[in-house]
């Protein structure tokens, strides 16, 4: 089957070309047809399956007919970084249609998405917070759209975005096509989509399995020796494009920069950068600039990178299904790669979970020469030492310096009370010792019990 079995319109086909595709994918093969015809669909399929072309197409083609300066199609993504990829391979493949899109999301300033949107757009790719914020403000109209697309729907759960996306569902026409795309369906999300698609086609690519053409390996390591391990893997490690993924956005900055220093071409993409930052950072691991990008789940969400030849887990993911979501993104287009695991003791039960994904046992692997006995650092930075050298150390330890016996005793033994007056604004004038007014009080000095 080719492209040009769609019968699309000629200057949709030119931006098919001008992107190199010539055979499509299973989802794009079986969701395009449907999505042509008008039905809704659901569609079920990993990252990097080529979903986002699947509803890109058919919406161009829809929308190359029709009035133009109004928003006719709305497509919604968790994050910013997809919602740019998608806006991206709009602008790849309709660039001959003179459709227009625009981005919404937050993090930026809101005023030039509002001129944007004023000067009339068909197409309009938003991350739900800000598109409410508009909403809101009266600063976009949706009462002429025909599509709605709700792009990795379970990860717009897994955000809390779900009773955003309701609200939103609010203010569009009820008479729409709908289209969702989920790479995985957990209850809330059949909710969603019983609730707001009507008699969906149900569209799945294997989306329970990770794609045949990676490769996994499990690599048992403490916590403190990740980052050593991580150094000495790259150097036995033929480097393209390696995506490494951490737990938080503190621990993806602070790998980034030790790999750095390490003489990697490396940075991070994490929640605390500014927009025009972590743009920078996707562009550049784009490019080639960066050889290695460490990034949390959310941040790489929309990172569509064709050559990543490696996805390093540093930490383990949560759920099974975000492991897939890792790894989908090296061994796209058909094309090989590897998915690296650090695994500590904890992290068994997720290791049993991915292996009942995969259906077969991953490989361990040690690399050799790796010194995995050495011992964590402790607080003060010194590497923990053996009982009998700890107690050594702490005998000579200098004693702390000690406060005057006179002035613990006299705390011991008495509770002073406040002496003086309290002026208007309630503060209390101290007297000084040896003062008539002092003598006077002594009274009030008073034994403690």
């Amino acid at each position: 089957m080719k492209f040009h079995t769609f019968d699309f319109n000629p200057r949709v086909t030119a931006g098919i070309t001008a992107a190199g595709f010539v055979t499509p994918t299973p989802i794009q093969a079986q969701a395009i047809p449907p999505i042509l015809q008008g039905h809704d669909v659901m569609g079920l399929a990993q990252t990097g399956t080529g979903k986002t072309a699947a509803f890109v197409l058919p919406i161009l083609e829809r929308l190359i007919k029709g009035p133009r300066s109004r928003i006719r199609a709305l497509i919604i993504a968790p994050t910013r970084e997809l919602a740019e990829q998608i806006h991206e391979a709009i602008g790849t493949l309709g660039r001959q249609t003179r459709l227009r899109s625009v981005t919404v999301y937050g993090g930026v300033a809101i005023n030039p998405q509002i001129n944007k949107l004023r000067t009339g757009v068909e197409i309009v790719v938003a991350c739900p917070g800000r598109l409410l914020d508009h909403i809101n403000r009266r600063t976009i109209n949706l009462s002429n759209l025909e599509v709605l697309v709700l792009d990795e729907a379970d990860r717009m759960f897994d955000m809390g975005f779900l009773p955003d996306i309701r609200k939103i569902i609010k203010h569009v026409p009820a008479t729409r096509q709908t289209l969702l795309f989920s790479a995985t369906m957990p209850e809330d999300i059949r909710q969603l989509v019983h609730d707001v698609l009507r008699s969906p086609v149900t569209v799945q690519v294997d989306h329970s399995a990770p794609a045949s053409t990676v490769a996994h390996a499990l690599y048992p390591v403490d916590q403190h020796q990740k980052t050593a391990l991580l150094i000495e893997l790259l150097r036995h490690t033929d480097i393209e494009s390696i995506l490494i993924f951490t737990r938080t956005k503190h621990r993806a900055k602070r790998v980034g920069q030790q790999l750095a220093k390490a003489g990697y071409r490396a940075t991070s993409l994490q929640g605390n950068l500014t927009q025009s930052k972590r743009q920078a950072a996707l562009n550049g691991f784009r490019n080639g600039s960066y050889q290695v990008l460490v990034a949390t789940d959310i941040a790489a969400r929309g990172i569509d990178v064709s050559r990543i030849s490696h996805v390093i887990n540093y930490d383990m993911p949560d759920t099974a299904d975000a492991y897939t979501h890792r790894i989908g993104r090296t061994g796209r287009a058909a094309k090989t790669g590897d998915a690296f695991t650090f695994i500590t003791r904890e992290d068994g039960a997720m290791v049993r979970s991915i292996e009942r994904i995969l259906g077969k046992k991953v490989e361990r692997r040690t690399l050799k020469g790796f010194d995995y006995k050495k011992p964590a650092p402790d607080r003060a930075g010194v590497a923990s030492l053996p009982l009998e050298s700890q107690r050594r150390r702490e005998q000579k330890k200098p004693s702390p310096s000690r406060t005057r016996p006179d002035i613990i005793t006299r705390r011991k033994r008495y509770q002073v009370q406040p002496v003086g007056e309290a002026d208007h604004r309630g503060s209390v004038h101290r007297h000084p010792v040896g003062s008539t007014t002092h003598k006077e009080q002594a009274h009030k000095l008073v034994p403690s019990h």
